[in-house]
């Protein structure tokens, strides 16, 4: 069983919602693969760093199936923090 050697940055594309007051909202993330992964809820909102992977921006914490994750939009792009593999 191989277990996660790190993480790397991945910009995704997400599909959002902008109110009247300019604040965004991530609805689906949608994986280079064209997976869709439906956010359930955001969590919290802060201007933050990606400790992981580097980088800084909005991060989002999101609620996908269940589980909490980050999602950073570092303008005018959004990137997750992915899990990267060891290698055998």
């Amino acid at each position: 069983m191989r277990g996660i050697a790190g993480r790397e940055k991945r910009y995704v594309e997400v599909v959002s919602r902008t109110d009247v007051d300019g604040r965004v909202t991530p609805l689906v993330i949608v994986w280079e693969d064209g997976r869709r992964f439906p956010v359930d809820r955001v969590l919290d909102v802060r201007q933050a760093h990606s400790l992981k992977t580097g980088g800084t921006g909005m991060r989002y914490t999101v609620r996908l199936g269940g589980q909490s994750t980050y999602l950073f939009y570092e303008g005018p792009r959004w990137f997750v923090e992915a899990k990267v593999a060891e290698m055998p």
